[in-house]
């Protein structure tokens, strides 16, 4: 990982982008913490922070020039609830593809008095009930949601729909509730799973690795453990495998013994059997 030290902001690309504003290019460098952004000077009205590991949107400096904040493609599960007071004029921001996933989770970016156009797409929080009017109806300034115009039609579906607190509170608990299949396990369910490994079938791949070390087994035992395995059709998931190349290697080295040693047997010519009578008749050597 690369820290976002005041070195790297300055040697950093920037340049006038295709809307003729001031960017700086601090895409691509792992960085896990904003800091240091104070470095800039404010003197940028664009910052692409796309494509590292931030994990959160926080630590921002008073910055009055900055308009877009790209920081798509990293690990964002939370916003500083005063991002507002940070960056007065911030009317564009994507937090594309990151890991934002409960309705509540967006409620600090209603402190940005001007943001205009917002995208949560590839986060885990657009599959929640309600979620679009949720967003149209916290964030009275949005007029772009996702790359979608935000309608008349919607402002007012969201305000009559969430014209109580009471509903809007419910709402946030619902969103923590309902299951995305791409959410984080609970911490017990893991915790079981590793008391409890579970058993799985075989693939064919694993069939021929167990065969292998069966034939390489040093003991009787490992090899009636293994035979278990395979007569059952079951490998337990803490079972060592070798890995796929060194199986095919072993059984293949098996199978061109036995091969070899047909292939000695066969070619080995019969005796007559006048060699057959001497062989019988001749003498055993003398101890």
């Amino acid at each position: 990982m690369v820290r976002l030290t005041a070195d790297l902001i300055w040697k950093s690309p920037h340049f006038f982008n295709a809307i003729k504003e001031r960017e700086l290019d601090l895409r691509g460098n792992k960085i896990p913490v904003i800091e240091n952004l104070g470095a800039t000077e404010d003197q940028f009205d664009t910052i692409d922070l796309s494509d590292n590991e931030i994990v959160k949107l926080e630590n921002m400096p008073y910055l009055t020039r900055l308009g877009t904040l790209l920081i798509n493609n990293n690990r964002i599960t939370r916003i500083n609830p005063n991002i507002g007071e940070f960056l007065p004029k911030l009317h564009t921001l994507v937090l594309t593809n990151n890991r934002l996933v409960n309705l509540v989770e967006i409620d600090p970016l209603a402190s940005l008095p001007k943001l205009q156009f917002l995208s949560l797409l590839d986060n885990n929080i657009t599959k929640k009930p309600n979620y679009r009017l949720y967003v149209i109806h916290k964030l009275k300034s949005l007029r772009v949601l996702d790359f979608k115009k935000v309608k008349s039609k919607e402002r007012a579906e969201a305000a009559n729909l969430f014209a109580s607190k009471e509903v809007e509170e419910e709402a946030k608990k619902e969103s923590a509730k309902t299951f995305t299949p791409a959410e984080v396990p609970n911490v017990v369910d893991v915790a079981e799973d590793q008391q409890n490994p579970k058993v799985v079938a075989p693939t064919p791949e694993q069939i021929i690795a167990i065969k292998a070390a069966i034939v390489n087994s040093q003991t009787l035992e490992e090899v009636a453990r293994l035979e278990k395995a395979l007569s059952s059709g079951q490998v337990p998931v803490d079972l060592k495998i070798l890995g796929n190349d060194t199986e095919s290697d072993l059984v293949k080295e098996k199978d061109d013994k036995m091969a070899t040693d047909s292939h000695d047997e066969t070619d080995a010519e019969p005796k007559s059997l006048e060699e057959q009578k001497d062989d019988e008749s001749e003498p055993m050597d003398q101890v």
